[in-house]
């Protein structure tokens, strides 16, 4: 792979300079390029381990329909959910008081 080819330009690094709103005045030119030309370079290198695989085949398929079927089914009665817990009057759960303490 040529890597020439993928050198950065002074074009591309004054757009890359406008769009990281930094100044060519508080930066040093020379460092930035071979900086953003070692980016690039890693970038290749990366891309030669590119697999065309698709990521999502690794876990299973699911329907949306096979989850669950769309049925309602009747919810706890009353008198089941006031065997739950003692705490339970006048159709409301007692709870701990939660603000108050400095919160």
């Amino acid at each position: 792979m040529n890597s020439e080819s993928h050198k950065i330009d002074s074009t591309t690094l004054d757009a890359l300079l406008y769009l990281s709103r930094l100044s060519p005045e508080s930066t040093n030119m020379e460092v930035l390029k071979s900086q953003v030309d070692q980016i690039v370079e890693y970038f290749d290198i990366l891309s030669a381990y590119n697999d065309n695989e698709n990521p999502y085949d690794a876990y299973p398929s699911t329907t949306a329909d096979a989850l669950r079927k769309d049925e309602i089914v009747p919810g706890l009665q009353m008198k089941d959910v006031k065997k739950i817990t003692p705490e339970f009057l006048d159709g409301y759960f007692r709870v701990p008081k939660v603000l108050g303490g400095g919160a």
